[in-house]
């Protein structure tokens, strides 16, 4: 029976990392610094102003998507395209 080495908190029976910890490190591994990046940002803020940085980064992420998407269309299916 040993402790999370990350969080100090959970047990864990068979593994280095609790389940929430391991999530995180899964993130880490996809995205590079990206978390990292993601929890400065968002984190570092007052407790009613993350929901808010929160929504903000979703939508540029949501845009700079959309964007890409438009640039690889044929120009007859931009239209379509909401």
């Amino acid at each position: 029976m040993f402790e999370c080495v990350l969080c100090e908190r959970e047990t864990c029976y068979f593994a280095k990392f609790c389940d929430k910890c391991r999530r995180i490190k899964h993130y880490i591994n996809l995205y590079n610094d990206r978390p990292y990046q993601i929890l400065d940002n968002v984190l570092s803020r007052d407790i009613e102003k993350q929901s808010n940085k929160e929504k903000v980064e979703i939508q540029k992420e949501i845009d700079t998507k959309k964007y890409n998407l438009r640039k690889i269309k044929k120009p007859s299916e931009i239209d379509t395209v909401d």
